[in-house]
């Protein structure tokens, strides 16, 4: 290679050089200018979690009952049925509740077929017959009452399946809004209590998420992502949560 060719390569590598040096110094500053931006925004707002419960007594149950009968032959089946939910009535209306407040539904029938070795023989062994009976009824505590001293009509004979009553709250959608409100409250009272432990301040609300409603038994820490709604105990727990962005100062 020449002397000239020399120093032409040479100062092309130089070139090359100088502009990898000016291309990486600008896209390491380029770097620490997002990082240093994403981590004002993220020093700018905190998100706290807020919550409110209260306490709360169902005034509403339904009560749900399967009268069941087994005997040779449908009618025979269909017959003891009706017979065991005109007992069961007699007990429900004996106890306070009133005609209105009972819903029957149909009669269903099935076969009991035989089986050997898991096949069908196609031998009919007995017929089952059932009736559902519905009980609605704002008194809890004399649906709790009645549903406790079911075994005075097993007593009888009577093949009565007892599914428990369910206890719900009717004035939910009231009681929603107000504890939303108190959930806010305690999410403010949180946020300034974090930045003043770090010396800032909570200001203004930048946005709000609220949870699921959870309804749960007394004391119960149960939480649910869509929410929960426990109908096996009158007493119950009533919690609205809310998440909120705050900006800082």
């Amino acid at each position: 290679m020449s002397e000239s060719n020399f120093i032409v390569e040479r100062n092309r590598l130089i070139a090359i050089i100088a502009a990898v040096a000016i291309l990486t110094s600008g896209l390491t500053f380029g770097l620490i200018k997002v990082s240093g931006g994403l981590a004002a925004k993220a020093g700018n707002a905190i998100t706290v979690t807020g919550s409110a419960s209260t306490s709360a007594t169902a005034d509403n149950a339904v009560w749900t009952l399967n009268v069941q009968e087994m005997t040779p032959t449908v009618s025979a089946a269909v017959k003891k049925v009706e017979n065991s939910v005109v007992a069961l009535q007699d007990y429900l209306t004996k106890g306070g509740i009133t005609a209105s407040q009972i819903e029957l539904g149909a009669i269903s029938t099935s076969a009991n077929e035989e089986y050997l070795n898991g096949s069908a023989t196609g031998r009919i062994l007995s017929y089952r017959a059932n009736r559902t009976v519905i009980v609605r009824s704002k008194d809890v505590q004399l649906i709790q009452k009645l549903s406790n001293g079911i075994g005075e009509v097993l007593q009888t004979g009577v093949n009565v399946y007892n599914f428990g009553p369910a206890y719900y709250v009717s004035n939910l959608n009231e009681l929603r809004p107000k504890l939303m409100a108190e959930a806010m409250k305690d999410a403010k009272v949180r946020a300034d209590s974090i930045t003043k432990a770090v010396g800032g301040k909570a200001g203004s609300v930048l946005a709000v998420r609220s949870g699921p409603i959870q309804v749960t038994t007394p004391d119960s820490t149960d939480r649910s992502a869509g929410g929960i709604y426990d109908v096996t105990t009158i007493n119950k727990t009533i919690t609205a949560t809310v998440s909120v962005d705050f900006k800082t100062k």
